[in-house]
């Protein structure tokens, strides 16, 4: 005959056993669910990537292609920068954006968007992207952006279309920008993006859902290589609680 204690012990661990696989599962479906959420009509996540691993060196895939690398720092480089410039000149003269404005570029490259922003007088103004290009670009992930809450006036970022979690994207922008603080993307609506997106979208209607910190200020069509529309946001400022 069993022993009763050896027997109840190993019932007892065998229901903890089960308790704690059930609770890790139910975590792990609730952690997948806050960062990717179901793609909507209007949004579609690209599938694909076994890896968040696999995402990001399929971006370096295109980021230290070296033939795209010296198409972008001689034939492209001052196009780009004037296209930029003029862009960037509009939103100053609509004053959304100023000399004093601390700038961020998501998903900068080689930092033609920075260099425009310097040379139409924004010189506080740094480029993000996985591959830093010193002076101008330096080393992060856009879906968590290696900066302090509330650091930046103004961020712009052309690579929307490049975000696995749309939702991490948005998160990081407002959490970066400041109280009042001005967000401009260019983003594909009309047409669809290259073999290196991550999402396609459809409407802007995700992107006003998602920047649930922000008002949006306007939308207007746009040629930005590739890119069809500009969608800018503002973040609201919080109202301070009465004491």
């Amino acid at each position: 005959m069993k022993n009763p204690i050896i027997l109840k012990s190993f019932i007892l661990c065998l229901l903890i056993g089960s308790f704690l696989f059930l609770s890790l599962q139910t975590h792990h479906k609730t952690l997948t669910l806050t960062l990717k959420p179901q793609p909507s009509n209007d949004l579609r996540i690209r599938p694909g990537y076994s890896s968040y691993e696999a995402y990001i060196n399929h971006q370096l895939d295109k980021t230290l292609n070296p033939k795209l690398r010296k198409i972008w720092t001689t034939r492209d480089w001052d196009r780009k920068i004037d296209v930029f410039s003029s862009f960037f000149q509009t939103l100053k003269d609509e004053n959304l954006i100023s000399n004093e404005s601390k700038a961020l570029c998501i998903g900068a490259r080689i930092g033609q968007e920075v260099e425009a922003l310097r040379r139409i007088g924004v010189s506080d103004s740094v480029g993000l992207d996985l591959v830093p290009f010193p002076p101008l670009v330096i080393e992060g992930d856009f879906h968590a952006q290696p900066f302090g809450n509330g650091t930046f006036d103004f961020e712009f970022s052309n690579v929307f279309d490049h975000a696995l979690y749309p939702l991490r994207f948005v998160g990081e922008i407002e959490r970066t920008l400041k109280q009042g603080g001005v967000c401009v993307l260019h983003v594909a609506v009309s047409r669809r993006s290259d073999k290196y997106s991550a999402n396609d979208l459809f409407s802007v209607k995700p992107l006003v859902e998602m920047f649930r910190e922000s008002e949006m200020v306007h939308v207007r069509k746009v040629d930005g290589f590739g890119l069809d529309t500009e969608i800018v946001f503002r973040k609201k400022n919080k109202k301070k609680r009465m004491s």
